[in-house]
């Protein structure tokens, strides 16, 4: 049985910066990293950045 929330480890966020600069979707990239596509959309709004501007090293500082 699968999560109800996944917390996202600074590994995630490198996953999440890597998958958005190499042009993967939302969807792949949410799947790769083993969660829902809104933890990602939540992710990117709550590091205050988008998919051309994110980076797991600013994300990580914001928390």
């Amino acid at each position: 049985m699968a999560r109800k929330y996944k917390r996202l480890r600074y590994e995630d966020r490198r996953t999440i910066e890597k998958m958005l600069k190499a042009g993967d979707s939302i969807v792949e990239i949410a799947a790769a990293v083993g969660t829902h596509r809104d933890t990602i959309y939540k992710e990117l709004n709550r590091s205050g950045a988008d998919q051309h501007t994110y980076t797991a090293d600013a994300a990580q500082a914001t928390l």
